[in-house]
């Protein structure tokens, strides 16, 4: 008889913590290579195996081990994450790419509240994200407390926002589409003609303190340096896992099943009572919060920020990731960041044909698997849900 997809991995904790364990390795040996030979084979590699997995019902039950061990899953993730920090601790490269995976993974997180849980479209998310770091940036310059810059960032980005929520709200489809599009377009020409905003050349951002530690100054223990970058991680990972947390309840929560029906159904919501407008509202003033939140953080960390680091490429850059992990699924987020973001970094050959590389792949996913590399599953109304 044969075996069950469920048994081919442990449906146990230990299971989830063998996955890590492999992860961790692959991601050391990966991130640790210069020569692009070597790189090509550990991503040669790394597809053959998610390949593998695919193609048999070895993924079903790597699903069910994790589903089954949700909690014990996001502590080994998060183990993952502080593993390499301690690994990488004075690389100043890879701890940057690291930082910058989990803020635009918090960026993508806020754009699947809007899109991939209300069906908000939303071209502009590099606007928001950049309106963000110019908060960040205007009021850490004067004399306020860099901390405190990221939640203003991200009510700048939720209030700017409001100005596209009549447009918004009065299209669909190609329409919205086109309203955000412009958005963008306007958002970076306004930038480039302000003077206040620092014109074409930007602005300097102080760094991020926090009880007294200038995250700017590296630091030492015994005979082992470590990188400025560690303290920005960690901000970063925190963000993430707070973000990660809350995206996830509110998809499971009753709110969540309000925007899934809007999503799914304008036409039969309203008959059922659903207020649309309200939970447009919601989702698209949720996503652009935490898109500024995340581009406040980015923008200390980066330490200086100019017009050319929120173009619409970067927007499309976002819209790929959420693509390419899955409409409306958290956990597809996390790999989709990692692929888009360190493939073209550590794989120069393809550094200057990367968004040629994104749109096609774009177009693979949607003509060959539209729901992403990992499709949302579907909804429990009762019970547990997944």
């Amino acid at each position: 008889m044969r075996r069950r997809s469920r048994d081919l991995v442990l449906p146990r904790p230990a299971g989830c913590i063998l996955l890590a364990f492999c992860l961790l390795g692959w991601s050391v040996l990966f991130l640790k290579a210069e020569e692009q030979s070597h790189i090509l084979v550990y991503m040669i590699s790394g597809g053959m195996l998610i390949l593998v997995a695919a193609l048999s019902d070895l993924h079903t039950g790597i699903s069910a081990t994790i589903r089954d061990n949700e909690r014990t899953w996001d502590v080994c993730l998060i183990l993952v994450l502080l593993a390499l920090l301690l690994i990488f601790c004075d690389d100043h490269y890879t701890l940057f790419l690291l930082g910058t995976i989990m803020i635009y993974a918090v960026t993508v997180l806020g754009l699947n509240v809007q899109l991939g849980c209300a069906g908000v479209i939303n071209f502009s998310a590099a606007s928001f994200f950049g309106i963000g770091g110019y908060t960040a940036a205007l009021l850490s310059g004067s004399g306020l407390p860099p901390l405190l810059a990221l939640p203003l960032g991200g009510a700048a980005a939720a209030l700017t926002g409001c100005v596209l929520l009549l447009p918004v709200l009065r299209t669909s489809g190609h329409y919205a589409a086109l309203v955000t599009m412009a958005f963008a377009l306007l958002f970076r020409v306004f930038l480039e003609v302000s003077e206040w905003f620092g014109g074409p050349q930007g602005l300097s951002v102080p760094p991020l303190s926090l009880f007294g530690t200038d995250f700017s100054k590296d630091a030492q223990f015994e005979n082992l340096d470590v990188s400025f970058y560690v303290k920005y991680d960690l901000i970063c990972l925190t963000l993430l896992c707070l973000v990660f947390s809350f995206v996830r309840r509110l998809e499971r929560s009753w709110i969540g099943l309000a925007m899934d029906a809007v999503r799914s159904d304008e036409t039969a919501s309203a008959c059922f009572g659903i207020n649309i407008a309200r939970w447009k509202i919601v989702a698209f003033t949720t996503g652009n919060l935490l898109a500024g939140i995340a581009g406040a953080l980015y923008a200390m960390m980066l330490g200086y920020i100019s017009p050319a680091n929120f173009a619409f490429a970067d927007s499309l850059l976002f819209l790929s990731i959420l693509l390419l992990g899955g409409l409306g699924n958290s956990w597809g987020v996390i790999p989709a960041t990692i692929f888009v973001v360190v493939v073209p970094e550590k794989f120069q050959v393809i550094q200057e044909y990367r968004y040629l590389i994104y749109s096609a792949l774009v177009l693979f996913m949607i003509v060959f698997r539209p729901a992403g590399l990992l499709p949302r599953t579907p909804r429990h109304y009762f019970g547990r849900p997944t």
